[in-house]
Parts: C-alpha cells; sequence; structure tokens
C-alpha cells in the first residue's frame, strides 16, 4: 500500500503553523504555484512576507502522524486581513494547500474546518477567497463547507507563470457568512 492509500483522518492532526513549519509549507505552496491553477503568484513567499501578511491565529498545518509535531507537513491554511479599515475586522480572505502526495484525502477540508472554526470563535463573519474556475475540487470543497458563489470575476488578471502563462485568467469570487454571529 502507497503512504496515500494509508493516510486516513485518524493519521492527521491540526495544528498552530510556526516558523519551523515553513519549509514543507513553502514546498507544498510551490508544488500549488507550479499547476497553473492555485494562484496568480509566481513564487512563495520568504516566511518574513507571509508571517507579517498572514493572521497569527488562523494558521494550520495539517500533519500525518500522532503526536503534534511527529510527522510531515500534508497541507496549510491561512487568511489574511482583507482591509486595515476597521469595520472590515471581520472580513478576511483565506488559502488552502495540500501537498500533491496527499490530495484526495480529505485534508483540505480538515484544514477549512477548523480555520472556519478558528475564525468564528475570533468573531470573523465573512471568510472569501477567490479561486480558479478550473480547480474544480476546491470549489467543490468549498461549496460542502458552505460556501456561495458570489460570482464570476472575468479576465481578473494575466498569469506570469508556469503552464499558462501569459493567459487571461478568470476568478470565482467565494465566501462563507457565519452562522453563529
Amino acid at each position: 500500500m502507497s503512504p496515500r492509500e494509508q493516510l486516513g483522518p485518524a493519521d492527521l492532526v491540526c495544528v498552530p503553523m510556526t516558523a519551523e513549519d515553513w519549509p514543507q509549507v513553502q514546498a507544498i505552496y510551490r508544488a500549488g504555484i507550479d499547476t497553473g491553477h492555485a494562484t496568480f503568484e509566481s513564487a512563495p513567499p520568504t516566511w518574513e512576507a507571509f508571517d507579517a501578511s498572514r493572521s497569527t491565529g488562523h494558521r494550520l498545518v495539517a500533519l500525518q502522524g500522532g503526536g503534534p509535531r511527529d510527522g510531515a507537513v500534508l497541507g496549510w491554511a491561512a487568511v489574511s486581513p482583507v482591509s486595515t479599515c476597521e469595520v472590515y475586522a471581520g472580513v478576511v480572505e483565506h488559502s488552502v494547500y495540500v501537498a500533491p502526495h496527499a490530495r484526495g484525502r480529505g485534508i483540505g477540508r480538515l484544514l477549512l474546518d477548523e480555520l472556519i472554526a478558528s475564525t468564528e470563535a475570533a468573531g470573523i463573519w465573512t471568510i472569501q477567497s477567490s479561486v480558479f474556475p478550473e480547480n474544480t475540487t476546491s470549489l467543490a470543497i468549498h461549496q460542502r463547507a458552505g460556501f456561495r458563489t458570489v460570482g464570476v470575476r472575468e479576465r481578473m488578471a494575466r498569469m506570469t507563470y508556469g503552464p499558462v502563462a501569459g493567459q487571461w485568467r478568470d476568478t470565482v469570487l467565494i465566501e462563507r457568512r457565519t452562522t453563529i454571529l
């Protein structure tokens, strides 16, 4: 049996992301970038840039293994504020990435559920993101987690990297409004 076949929900734990996780998080981010269907970014940021731009209370990694730091990072999730205006303090944009060898095993949904729980506990009322329409797996996971499509932004930006470099890309704007506030 391959490691992918052996992996199950009981083998996973979600914990807060730390600087020590960054090399594995960065590699997963790079793998997502390389698909051409995850982000407009052409390279992962440095740890310092990532740390400065993501909300510290809502950065998670999914680990394989028994203890909190016993296993490999299989995926990550994080949020960023959408604005510095006080009235938007409860609105964040999120990202969820899963390692290529671990996709299709429920890790994205686990991370998304944990992220929803942490943001709701902090009084955040809207989580949003933009997803490429070709990323049907991500759109389906988000829909099952209570996200709705707000609209499609046509020709939002041009890709500068990867297999679709130079192409204008649409994005699907999705959001999840809390049900507890």
